[in-house]
This record gives structure tokens, C-alpha cells and sequence, in this order.
């Protein structure tokens, strides 16, 4: 990569700007202030025109900060260099040349080559010299025989007494190490049965228990992920995550259990077990949420299809059914996968036309926590339109 990958890469975007005024009127011309509903658009036309998306992450990265400081993967120049016009990223370099681009990169081969040349030359007197140093050292065993020539009495006088000694203190060296080895050995045992005692009592002693969960009205498991806090008295509650249909197994040796259990689409419910007499496997009932329910159906309903007048119809039907469900006050946040801009407020009515406009991305949105109020009002709404594209990296 080169700076002028980077230049390119800033005209490029410019284009991809261009490319989109044309059709259509955003809340900025400048793609860096593009935010929420802009972006949805985009990435629909880039859809359309391009057969092809970039997730909210990386527009985020490589269209809000400006000059980048690192290019995308060729697939997403590719695919933003087709929807400006172009067959590809190298075709759009191809004519965006900027002066004096290729007679830089021939220079820079010359001289890599100059410098390939001088290596090798400076490198070959050596070879000679790493030849001629064995032979020296083959000399010496010849001169170590003629020393080892003695008489055998003056051999006899030496070896004797050295032998003799080593026979009696090699005798006596295993008898002092088998003892101590045999005592290490045993307290190091009773000391890991000890710990072994220790580390599992609480898998020794503990009971486990299955608990499953269903939808009361409807009889079938509960369509959410749920979230499970179960406290105990003087310690940090302790959360866990179940996922739809799943079941969750909690293993104690406490004869009480305390847990609340929570999801998008149903009611809290506090569960207190006394387990002494409780039975191992358990199915909980937990009570839907009729307004979640329905505002989140709203939301996601697909009303694409069928002819103009129909589809108009069904998008008024729509919004008249959440203009009822969303109070006028509602606190409405939408999250986002980037750190650079990671959460944004809307009001009721732009929620509203955000969920029925006929996009692709509604598919993905995901209701991350609803709230009402006494009058059964909808009062806060948190959600997601996850990325897709990221997944594939």
C-alpha cells in the first residue's frame, strides 16, 4: 500500500458521493455527516446498483474519518469503484493517474536491483576461508596417540585406589537417596489427596437442577434469549444468558435458590426454590408481553410485495398501529456496532418512518429492550440493525 492507494482512495469516495446526489437528496451532501437513516438508504442503493453491501461498521470506519489512514479489502473497492461506474479498483486508478505515479514505481525496481547486485559481490570473497580451517584441526588426533603411550606398572599404581573409592561412596550415595526420595514421595501424596479433597468438595456435595422455560398463553418455549440473575445472600448476583429453547442447569449444595428471570417479550418473574424438597427438573411459565409482542411484530412485518395501492395501504395500517402502542415522550435509542459513534436518539415519528420504509435492513433489526408504562404505553425503546457482511471476514 502507497499514499497515493490513499489519495486514490479519497477520489474514489468522492465519486461514490457523486454517484448517490444524483437520485437522491440526504440530510448533508457531505457523505462524512451521513448518519442513521442516510446510511440505510445508501447501503440500499449500493444494494440495488452494486449487488453488493458494506456494514454500518465499516462505513463508520472508512467514510467519517477523512484522510484514512488504511485502505479496505479490494472486495470493497471493488464493489464502491462499481457503483461509481467503474469495472474495478484498478480500473478507477487506471484513470485517476496522477503525474509522475509510474516512472516512481520503475525507479524504485532499479535500485532494488543495484542493491541485490552489491549483495551478492560483497558476499563471495568469503567462501574460500570457511574451507581451509578443518584441515588444521585433523592434525591433532595423530599427536594425542603418541602421548597415551606409557608404561602399564605407572597405569596399574593410578587407576587402583581411584577405583576403589568410587566402588565404596557410589554404594552408600543410594541408600541415604531411596530414603529421602520414598519420604518426599509420601508427604507430597497426602498432601495432593488432601488439596484433591479440598478442590472437589463442592462437586462431591452439590445437586443439579434443570430449569426450562415456556410461553403461558401460548404453551411452546419462550421465543427470546433470557437473562438469569440468581442471588445469593451476602454475595454479587451472578448473571447468565439461556438462549431460546434452551434450558438452564444450575449446580448447588445451598438448600435455597433466589433467581429473576427476564426477556424483551415477557414479564419479569422472581423465582424463590426451597430446595431441600424441590424437584431436579422444573418447566417455568413465563408471561408474554402482549405490547412488546406487537410493536416489535410492527416492526419487522415485510410490506414489500403485492401493487402500489395495497403496499401504501399496509405502511399507513403500520404506522397507525404504532402511533397507538409508542407514547408521545418515548425515549427510543439505536446502537451501534462501532465505537466511533456508538449510540443515537431518535424521536417517535423518525422511529416510526425508520420501521416503515421498506428496506432490506429491517430484516435484521433486533429489539434489544422494551419498557411501558401503567397505561400500557411504550415508554423506552433500545435496538439494533445488526451487520451482516462483518460476519463473513
Amino acid at each position: 500500500m502507497t499514499d497515493l492507494d490513499l489519495l486514490h482512495f479519497e477520489q474514489l469516495k468522492k465519486d461514490v458521493q457523486s454517484q448517490y446526489l444524483k437520485e437522491y437528496t440526504p440530510s448533508q451532501d457531505d457523505i462524512s455527516k451521513w448518519k442513521g437513516i442516510d446510511i440505510i438508504y445508501f447501503q440500499e442503493d449500493l444494494r440495488k446498483k452494486a449487488k453488493g453491501n458494506i456494514s454500518e461498521k465499516s462505513f463508520y470506519t472508512y467514510f467519517k474519518t477523512s484522510p484514512v489512514t488504511k485502505l479496505p479489502r479490494i472486495d470493497m473497492l471493488n464493489l464502491l469503484s462499481n457503483y461509481a461506474g467503474y469495472d474495478s479498483w484498478y480500473e478507477f486508478k487506471k484513470q485517476h493517474l496522477f503525474a509522475g505515479e509510474l516512472l516512481q514505481e520503475n525507479e524504485n525496481m532499479d535500485e532494488e536491483d543495484i542493491n541485490e547486485l552489491e549483495k551478492t559481490v560483497s558476499e563471495t570473497p568469503e567462501l574460500p576461508k570457511t574451507e581451509l580451517q578443518p584441515q588444521k584441526i585433523e592434525i591433532q588426533p595423530s599427536q594425542n596417540a603418541d602421548l597415551q603411550k606409557t608404561t602399564t606398572e605407572n597405569q596399574l599404581i593410578t587407576t587402583n585406589p581411584t577405583n576403589s573409592e568410587n566402588t565404596t561412596n557410589s554404594s552408600e550415595l543410594p541408600k541415604k537417596n531411596f530414603f529421602k526420595k520414598n519420604a518426599w514421595a509420601i508427604i507430597t501424596s497426602v498432601l495432593i489427596t488432601i488439596t484433591g479433597l479440598l478442590g472437589f468438595k463442592d462437586a462431591l456435595f452439590s445437586k443439579t437442577y434443570k430449569y426450562c422455560f415456556i410461553d403461558k398463553d401460548r404453551g411452546v418455549n419462550v421465543i427470546n434469549t433470557l437473562d438469569i440473575m440468581v442471588m445469593k445472600e451476602n454475595e454479587s448476583p451472578i448473571m447468565y444468558k439461556i438462549k431460546p429453547g434452551e434450558c438452564f442447569f444450575y449446580s448447588t449444595k445451598d438448600k435455597n435458590l433466589k433467581m429473576r428471570i427476564s426477556a424483551p417479550f415477557y414479564e419479569t418473574l422472581d423465582v424463590n426454590r426451597n430446595l431441600e424438597n424441590a424437584p431436579e427438573e422444573e418447566k417455568i411459565e413465563l408471561k408474554p408481553d402482549d405490547y412488546k409482542m406487537a410493536a416489535y411484530y410492527f416492526s419487522i412485518k415485510d410490506v414489500k410485495g403485492g401493487n402500489p395501492e395495497e403496499q401504501v395501504a399496509l405502511i399507513k395500517q403500520k404506522r397507525n398501529q404504532l402511533e397507538n402502542l409508542i407514547s408521545n415522550s418515548a425515549v427510543i435509542y439505536q446502537v451501534y456496532d462501532n465505537d466511533t459513534y456508538g449510540i443515537e436518539r431518535l424521536d417517535k415519528q423518525k422511529y416510526i418512518t425508520l420501521v416503515t420504509t421498506p428496506t432490506t435492513s429491517l430484516k435484521n433489526l433486533n429489539v434489544i429492550e422494551m419498557k411501558k408504562d401503567t397505561n400500557g404505553k411504550i415508554v423506552s425503546i433500545k435496538f439494533k440493525i445488526t451487520s451482516t457482511d462483518e460476519k463473513n471476514k
